[in-house]
């Protein structure tokens, strides 16, 4: 099914009536002004395991800094110390860091702004660092004061970094850790945030961009009350009880099949280029080159290019020029032909697990609640292994088809800033007791005002899936367009969120 060039239309409200671990979070070489001040010293102590410790006659809080400036922007930066575990006992308890950026147009420092809390895709993924205003986040700063969370493990909020999580003595204890670091208690941040850093602990607004989003529903299940208003982009999730990853992969993997026929569709030359590249993997000594990172580029690794090439806006570009560069030049008669270094090199930089390794480790369990993923990308790709089977690709003549978002055990073993973690992905894909993450009820009697960008094409949150979790979400108003891929809120510029926040304050009617 195709959609219509430049479709672009609005559906009216569907409701349904049933429906380094940081151990220093304030040796900081800034200078910070304390928001929140005690009398008495805060005491700081250092388990074991490098988390911290804060005393209970400590009410210290957060610190903030100066204001500092980009083109356009002024911007501050607040640092939390917040539960690991918020279940646990609130007297001594285990804690992380997170950090939020605050940013305001020009000049309004001091006015009287909502509050708005963005928060990222991913998981794994840090919020942007605005170099100057523009985007959606100038757009957001008009109107805004604009709250940049680094989801905890990410950025600058205790963040999880292949050396970091290196501490870790077992993988059990890492996998362990890695529980605390789901949407239920990036929800649970940022109520904690909320409550200390807004005026009178007023509600806000929330934008949830792909895996925000997903924790923006946890929001709307979970708190509410602390919710003005929230806006979606590509970020409905799936919110069956049990582990709804199979549904999402088979549902994704029909969608990868359909992108890999546009983009050789498009670039029609690169299907030799890729055959060839399979073969010469393929006949190499291990099944593989080695890549400058340390890990091994094999057929199946090649493969993972679709994540990000077959999904965002000028990713089939990126990709095509990408391979013009695959081999060496011949520079001496008889030499044998080589994978250039460059390609090597802008592989590594193409998956970069490196910085974000969460987004490997943690991926499917974003689909879980009370059961386990047991590696489901995986499995279902074994349905339909005669697509995405490269080798077999070459011996019938086919084009070797890219894979998408999806994270397979396999890469635990030749990407090198995985290695180190594969029993603890492997115990977190077998673990069946995860917390819930929606509340379907909730959402059913839901009160705040939603209004959701879903993307025709998206190869990352399937259109299917998300209009069914919609219908769950009483209220909540929907723009369906082709216009954008996934990456529509930061390729759009402010004309998303424009869009969004037209259809919650009646700019844009509901017919």
């Amino acid at each position: 099914m195709h959609a219509v060039a430049g479709l672009t239309f609005p559906l009216p409200v569907l409701a349904s009536p049933q429906s380094s671990l940081r151990t220093s979070l304030f040796s900081i070489n800034v200078y910070f002004r304390l928001r929140f001040s005690t009398k008495q010293p805060f005491k700081l102590k250092v388990s074991a395991m490098g988390e911290n410790t804060v005393a209970a006659d400590s009410t210290r809080k957060y610190v903030s800094s100066d204001w500092f400036s980009v083109p356009g922007l002024r911007l501050r930066d607040h640092r939390f110390t917040v539960p690991l575990d918020y279940s646990r006992d609130q007297v001594r308890f285990p804690t992380i860091s997170v950090f939020v950026r605050e940013a305001v147009a020009a000049g309004k420092e001091e006015a009287q702004l909502p509050f708005l809390l963005y928060l990222q895709g991913g998981p794994g993924f840090e919020s942007p660092r605005p170099t100057e205003s523009g985007g959606w986040i100038g757009k957001a700063c008009e109107e805004y004061r604009v709250i940049l969370m680094d989801q905890r493990g990410t950025g600058l909020s205790t963040p999880l970094s292949p050396s970091s999580m290196s501490q870790f003595r077992a993988s059990g204890e890492l996998a362990e850790y890695l529980t605390h670091f789901r949407a239920d208690n990036i929800v649970n941040d940022a109520e904690f945030i909320r409550k200390l850093l807004v005026p009178d602990s007023n509600p806000w607004t929330v934008l949830g961009q792909s895996y925000g989003g997903f924790c923006a529903v946890s929001y709307l299940s979970i708190a509410p009350e602390g919710l003005k208003q929230v806006l979606l982009t590509g970020g409905l999730p799936p919110i069956s009880n049990g582990c709804t990853a199979d549904a999402v992969y088979k549902a994704c993997f029909e969608q990868v099949v359909r992108q890999n026929e546009k983009y050789y569709k498009r670039f029609p030359s690169d299907v030799a280029i890729v055959q060839e590249l399979v073969k010469y993997l393929a006949d190499s000594e291990g099944g593989g080159v080695p890549l400058p990172s340390g890990g091994i580029l094999t057929p199946r690794g090649l493969q993972l290019l679709g994540l990000t090439g077959l999904g965002s806006s000028s990713g089939f570009e990126r990709l095509h020029y990408l391979f013009e560069r695959v081999w060496d030049p011949c520079l001496v008669p008889g030499a044998p032909k080589r994978i250039s270094y460059y390609f090597l090199n802008a592989y590594d930089k193409w998956l970069d697990f490196s910085s974000n390794p969460l987004y490997a480790i943690m991926h499917e369990s974003i689909y879980c609640q009370g059961a386990s993923s047991n590696w489901s990308a995986h499995r279902i790709r074994t349905e339909y292994e005669p697509h995405f089977d490269a080798l077999n690709s070459i011996n019938e003549e086919c084009p070797v088809l890219f894979t998408g978002e999806m994270i397979f055990p396999w890469m635990f073993e030749e990407i090198h800033a995985l290695t180190p973690f594969k029993e603890a992905a492997t115990l977190l894909a077998e673990k069946n007791d995860w917390p819930p993450l929606y509340d379907i009820q909730a959402l059913n009697n839901n009160k705040v005002p939603v209004a959701a960008a879903v993307y025709y094409e998206d190869l990352y949150v399937n259109i299917k899936l998300a209009l069914e979790t919609a219908s769950h979400i009483s209220g909540i108003r929907l723009w369906i367009t082709n216009e954008y891929m996934h990456s529509g809120l930061r390729d759009g510029g402010g004309q998303v969120l424009d869009h969004l926040l037209g259809m919650l304050n009646g700019k844009t009617p509901l017919f």
